[in-house]
């Protein structure tokens, strides 16, 4: 009888190890908050970034090389002077310009107005919400502002911390809409890092 060549023993090999030979399967980064520290020279201040990166459900015109993402800023309890954690800032970023509104104040100081993003978001199967976000913050803006994006306030972050999925919906420049979904992972470090549930 001739033996078998080694490469035929090999699929063999592998089967009788069952499972067990199998590599664990790894949990998708994308659904999962990252983060990195980050410092900022000017206000002398080192903060936590998080990230959650989410997906299209209609894409923006244009050539979008990132997909949408919940980005947070915070200042953790142990470089924060109060003991406590602080949100510096949640933004959505989108990657193309959305359409701005500009929203009369309820008092009127000269001829500024607030520049605003209308934004639809529905947690789980819950019923839509519509609000006017204010545009995103940008720290490499001269502006300090960025038009690609929109600042989540406080009230709605609490919201979307408590869903499961998260769909939202903007209007690009052109008045298109552009929607997205945002799986979410567990958001304890987030929240314990940000105090997001400290009143204002």
């Amino acid at each position: 009888m001739k033996p078998l060549p080694l490469l035929l023993l090999l699929p063999l090999a592998l089967a009788s190890f069952g499972l067990s030979a199998m590599a664990p399967q790894q949990p998708s980064s994308a659904h999962v908050w990252q983060q990195s520290q980050e410092t900022d020279p000017v206000r002398e201040i080192t903060y936590t970034h998080f990230t959650l990166v989410g997906k299209f459900l209609a894409s923006p015109h244009g050539d979008v090389s990132n997909r949408p993402a919940l980005v947070l800023d915070c200042i953790p309890a142990k470089e924060s002077h109060r003991g406590k954690g602080k949100l510096l800032n949640a933004n959505l970023l989108v990657g193309t310009p959305l359409k701005i509104e500009y929203v009369e104040p309820e008092e009127i100081h000269g001829t500024s107005y607030f520049r605003k993003v209308t934004v639809r978001y529905r947690m789980d199967d819950g019923k839509e919400e519509v609000e006017k976000w204010s545009i995103g913050t940008d720290k490499t803006s001269v502006s300090g502002t960025d038009k690609t994006s929109a600042s989540v306030p406080k009230d709605a972050l609490k919201k979307i911390f408590r869903a499961h999925s998260v769909e939202v919906t903007a209007q690009d420049d052109r008045g298109s809409p552009v929607a997205m979904q945002f799986d979410m992972s567990d958001p304890t470090p987030v929240e314990e890092t940000c105090n997001v549930d400290e009143p204002k």
